[in-house]
């Protein structure tokens, strides 16, 4: 099949690359010159494990292109993916200007039917306002159809390959065979290829997404009183992990959830509900717990050291998550504010994030090229995200390095009863103070 993508961020771009894989045809469109001008020629504009292989072989057999012209990239295309950004507005609300802005482009340019689908994260009813933009200028028969993306940042091109299911929103039978012909490969393994409304499909994404963030939010919420009752968070999210209508995961306490879609999504169902008349308190209380839950460490890191004006601290991760560059909403980033906002001196390392980081603090903080730079006469070290490398460090080397034996580990790494046999003053979330 021969296919369109419009937008060549995270989105557009795995999403193009795995088509392309399945043998389709496919030419990605961004207006970002100098980044089309680096995909043509080989190079990978975001981190994501798995993704460079594929990228790299379908750009050598002809099967992944790059463009910047929309009427070049949309030529015979028989499927329209807008994978565009929709930033959270002023007030909350998801930003379709766009989407919105390419539709109105699409109906001056489009000459053949074709099955344009809504990829992006988008409020309920945007089918429709897509639909409309488009007929405005259009002089051929065409179907809007929402197919939202499931993807997690780190493992992306398995869930996109080998999706748990995939939601395709549509009420034309012709755009329906469309897109069961293109899902055909992805789905031999019996998943379920699930056909609704298109409503029913934008409001499925903000429901899963919001779900999950809930799932996480109670588990911290559930840690933070194990802190004031002496429980053990790892102990429960076992017990209750086990249990079949709950499930074993996102239940691990931390300092919150980031990135690009937890946060946004909640915020863009939340003011949805509010458009609709509706007090959704359960995503509002979702928010400020998440946003206090960033902080949680910081307390107990003035407890142990006092004023922080003047003390070095070290921090390990940047990234919202491990195995991406992503610093959307990182929860790292509150904590570097707050320190130097308390005058301390920070220093970090992350494996992949580092250059977007500078982007934001430039010179106001150090930045170290391995974990244990970080640390070279650190007051304390704080551990923000749960990278492999972190798991197993030289405890030996680190005791050199470190001023003080003091850890706050946000991501719950290390046991705490090794940490109290090492001598290491160490908070975690959720489990005993050792």
């Amino acid at each position: 099949m021969k296919i369109a993508v419009v937008g060549t961020g995270y989105v557009g771009l795995v999403t193009g690359t795995c088509f392309a894989e399945t043998g389709n045809t496919v030419t990605c469109v961004d207006i970002d010159t100098k980044k089309i001008e680096k995909l043509k020629n080989g190079t990978i504009t975001i981190f994501e494990p798995g993704l460079e292989i594929l990228f790299e072989r379908n750009l050598k057999q002809g099967n992944l292109k790059f463009t910047t012209s929309l009427s070049e990239g949309i030529q015979d295309a028989e499927l329209i993916f807008l994978a565009l950004p929709t930033p959270p507005g002023e007030d909350g609300s998801a930003d379709l200007k766009y989407i919105l802005q390419v539709a109105d482009d699409l109906g001056k340019i489009l000459t053949h039917y074709a099955v344009i689908v809504d990829k992006s994260t988008v409020p309920v009813g945007t089918s429709e306002k897509v639909h409309n933009a488009i007929a405005k200028n259009i002089k051929v028969e065409f179907d809007v159809v929402s197919n939202p993306e499931f993807l997690r940042e780190g493992v992306a091109v398995e869930d996109f390959m080998k999706p748990d299911r995939v939601v395709v929103g549509t009420s034309s039978e012709k755009a329906k065979k469309v897109m069961e012909r293109l899902y055909a490969p992805f789905i031999r393994q019996g998943n379920p290829l699930i056909f609704m409304d298109e409503k029913s499909a934008e409001m499925t994404k903000y429901a899963a997404n919001a779900f999950l963030a809930t799932k996480i939010t109670f588990m911290n919420e559930i840690a933070n009183l194990c802190d004031k009752v002496g429980a053990n968070v790892d102990m429960i999210r076992k017990g209750i992990g086990t249990d079949t209508r709950i499930g074993n995961r996102f239940l691990f306490a931390g300092i919150g959830y980031g990135g690009s879609c937890f946060p946004k999504d909640v915020q863009a169902l939340a003011k949805t509900a509010e458009e609709n008349g509706y007090n959704f308190e359960i995503l509002k209380s979702v928010m400020e717990v998440n946003e206090r839950q960033k902080g949680r460490l910081l307390p107990y890191l003035e407890k142990e050291l006092g004023n922080l004006k003047g003390k070095n601290i070290g921090i390990w991760g940047l990234a919202f998550k491990p195995n991406t560059d992503d610093i959307r909403e990182a929860p790292a980033l509150t904590n570097i504010e707050i320190l130097l906002e308390k005058g301390a001196t920070v220093k970090v390392f992350d494996p992949e994030a580092t250059e977007h980081v500078k982007h934001i603090f430039g010179d106001k903080i150090s930045y170290a090229d391995s974990k244990y730079g970080a640390i070279m006469e650190a007051d304390a070290l704080l551990i923000m995200t749960e990278w492999a490398t972190f798991r197993n460090p030289d405890f030996e080397v680190m005791d050199k390095l470190l001023k003080n034996k003091l850890i706050l580990d946000g991501r719950n790494l290390f046991e705490p009863d090794q940490m109290k046999e090492l001598g290491y003053t160490y908070y975690s979330i959720g489990r005993e103070k050792v």
